[in-house]
């Protein structure tokens, strides 16, 4: 090669070097970690627990929590063992939360289109929700789907949180060391003495109260049907409908822990 050919390719690889280097920023800042935390949110698709009564889960025990996810600016996945459409209770538009979710066409959306629970990704979530309502009693419990779910989110350093009956998806999770998730931990959820006073002891398949109990979790409660909530790390459990909102609040409270730690 001649000497006048060496002052070109110098230039020509000063010029590809700053073009690398405007690219290489360009993809790290568009890979930054400022993506907003998501949440995954499990309901159940188990839709009858006695001759004409509704199961499915508890419309605010969606709706509030979620409200709460939104306003911190959380992203918001909904998913179900049989995905599509779940069955639900609960569904009154005199209350202001769940009028807005139901006016939301995106979450309303979400809500007619849920992800099947064998298709989720756990690694995309920073938190998983267990919802209430009395079909968790039989969908959640003994799915290893869910199971998976759970455990794959917690061990990555994720949230688990649940609400009212939604802490039979706890009763069999073991961790990839074999330890149970809840023997030893607080907690709380749906009480037997809520159960019994609106008679549905007698349609449940178990009492959650009792069962959480005989797998070594700590069972803490407010009097029937007051707010209670319950963080143990990286466990959040709310007791029953009135601790929707509160119950929310200490899911982002955690999740926000965990990404400033």
């Amino acid at each position: 090669m001649n000497r006048r050919g060496q002052p070109l390719l110098a230039f020509a690889a000063a010029v590809a070097s700053a073009v690398c280097a405007v690219a290489c920023t360009s993809v790290e800042s568009s890979a930054s970690p400022d993506a907003p935390e998501r949440v995954l949110v499990v309901v159940s698709s188990h839709d009858t627990k006695g001759a004409g009564q509704v199961a499915g889960f508890w419309f605010p025990e969606l709706t509030h929590p979620v409200e709460v996810y939104d306003k911190a600016g959380f992203e918001v996945d909904i998913a179900s063992p049989q995905g599509g459409l779940a069955p639900f209770d609960g569904f009154d538009l005199q209350d202001p939360v769940n009028q807005w979710f139901w006016t939301n066409p995106e979450y309303r959306n979400k809500l007619g289109n849920t992800l099947k629970l064998s298709e989720v990704d756990p690694s995309r979530y920073d938190a998983v929700q267990l919802t209430g309502g009395h079909g968790p009693m039989w969908d959640f419990t003994q799915n290893t789907d869910l199971n998976d779910i759970v455990r794959g989110i917690y061990e990555d350093g994720g949230v688990v949180s649940a609400v009212c009956h939604g802490p039979a998806g706890l009763l069999d999770i073991s961790l990839s060391n074999g330890e149970s998730l809840i023997a030893g931990r607080h907690l709380t959820g749906f009480t037997n003495e809520e159960e019994v006073s609106r008679g549905y002891d007698q349609l449940v398949p178990f009492e959650l109260e009792t069962a959480l109990k005989d797998r070594g979790a700590v069972f803490e409660s407010a009097p029937a049907f007051q707010n209670r909530v319950v963080t143990d790390g990286r466990l959040v459990t709310g007791q029953n409908p009135a601790s929707a909102h509160d119950f929310g609040q200490a899911v982002v409270a955690a999740v926000d822990a965990g990404s400033s730690s």
